[in-house]
């Protein structure tokens, strides 16, 4: 069986996610190297509070999923007029959900700080960070709801030129901010969270004006603010829903993970977060991919090609791994020189050395199982999504529990985990893909 679906139309998908996901991730990179040369514990720190962020807005990015799955079905069946009324009714329920979450975090983040963190000098600080962050969270809704639209109807090059924005605000003010340069006192922790927030502020401006500007906004009805349609917002709430508790379930395992490792120590947990940056880095192209192969999933249903999907998913997974590979090796070459441009601590970097060696290959594992998991989402099966993953976390946490906590292993011990949580999701995914009669479900 072949598929329609070119390998050309792929990468155009996925490269400027791929650019984008860099651009966003040099945000990350930029906080965790400017503070990898302030402290330690300011390293750590903005492991747990940056996660902890996340964590918060992952119920948004679940539901710009939710929506993107929904724009591509219509943009599949050529019903362009539908999709800005989507976004809109989807504009509505993102900043209800921020005003939520943003008092939600304010009210309970020094509570849960105390309650994950065991030292008191990362918890302090993680505050810090958390209580100007927090500002940011209405502006990351609208940004992942912009995101959602443009993969919906696959056009993916503003994804890369909003999150060159950022990284560029970004970058430049925690120079200013974290040193303090040009007569602004050093804020340290404090000055990365303010310039994050600043970042995505502009990132939201930046989608807003474009979209205006670049879009055909008559084609999509975008803008229109037509009246409120109940059913609707329904229905885009209840494919969203497990999208949205199946993000946040999947980095809060996450930062539970990060918990484990500050349990083993403050230098564990600082090396951790090297790691994790370098780690997200190199897995760009396989959430990139996995974001196509939901996209694609869902328009070529919408098309009546159901029976294009497998062969279109496996030509992902080929794409998805070459590039992986590219990335992996590159870092192969020169370890200990990537993990340098974190910190300037030499017996740090020798420490974190183990743990990416453990770590380098577990994004090869990720470009299959993560194209074939995003596919059952793009079916419109949203809630058999959260019913796998859901497995696939558990098992994990239990895994990454019993090494770090009750056999108290060395970390790069602990990093085996993400071996263990891609095997068990790609095999699931996979026989759930092959077995099962989405096709049938999604109509």
């Amino acid at each position: 069986m072949k598929t329609s679906i070119k390998s050309k139309k792929i990468w155009n998908i996925t490269y400027p996610i791929i650019l984008g996901s860099i651009a966003q991730n040099i945000i990350t990179i930029t906080d965790t190297a400017f503070l990898g040369h302030v402290s330690e514990t300011a390293l750590g720190a903005v492991a747990i509070a940056g996660l902890m962020y996340v964590v918060f807005t992952m119920l948004a990015w679940g539901f710009s999923i939710g929506i993107q799955i929904v724009i591509a079905r219509k943009y599949g069946e050529r019903n362009y007029n539908k999709i800005g009324t989507i976004f809109e009714h989807g504009l509505g329920f993102v900043l209800l959900l921020a005003l939520f979450l943003f008092i939600s975090l304010r009210l309970n983040n020094n509570f849960l700080l105390a309650y994950l963190v065991k030292s008191d000098d990362i918890c302090m600080a993680s505050a810090d960070y958390l209580n100007i962050r927090s500002f940011g969270i209405f502006f990351a809704c609208i940004n992942y709801l912009f995101r959602g639209f443009y993969i919906g109807i696959t056009k993916t090059k503003v994804i890369s030129i909003t999150t060159l924005v950022m990284a560029i605000v970004n970058i430049s003010l925690d120079y200013i901010l974290i040193f303090g340069k040009f007569g602004i006192p050093a804020m340290g922790i404090a000055g990365a969270a303010i310039a994050s927030m600043t970042a995505e502020v502009c990132a939201s401006i930046f989608f807003i004006f474009y979209t205006k500007v670049k879009v055909p906004l008559n084609k999509y009805h975008l803008f229109y603010f037509e009246k409120f349609k109940p059913a609707l917002l329904k229905s885009l709430i209840n494919i969203s829903i497990p999208t949205m508790i199946q993000s946040f379930l999947s980095l809060g395992c996450w930062l539970i993970f990060f918990v484990f490792v500050e349990n083993l120590g403050e230098r564990p947990l600082a090396s951790s977060n090297i790691i994790r940056s370098i780690y997200m880095l190199v897995g760009l192209p396989v959430w990139a991919y996995g974001a196509a192969a939901n996209t694609l999933t869902s328009q070529l249903i919408g098309a009546n090609k159901a029976h294009e999907v497998m062969p279109m998913l496996w030509k992902v997974v080929k794409l998805s791994f070459s590039n992986v590979f590219i990335f992996t090796l590159i870092v192969m070459i020169a370890p200990l020189q990537a993990i340098s441009i974190y910190i300037d601590n030499h017996e740090l970097a020798l420490y974190s050395l183990n743990s990416l060696y453990v770590v380098s290959g577990t994004s090869l594992i990720f470009s299959f199982s993560i194209t074939f998991f995003q596919a059952i989402s793009g079916t419109g099966n949203t809630m058999k999504a959260l019913l796998l993953e859901s497995i696939a976390l558990i098992l994990y946490t239990i895994y990454a529990w019993f090494l770090a906590i009750y056999l108290k292993l060395d970390v790069h011990i602990v990093w085996t985990a993400e071996y263990f949580y891609a095997t068990v999701l790609g095999i699931i995914s996979y026989i759930y893909m092959k077995k099962a009669n989405w096709a049938a479900k999604s109509k």
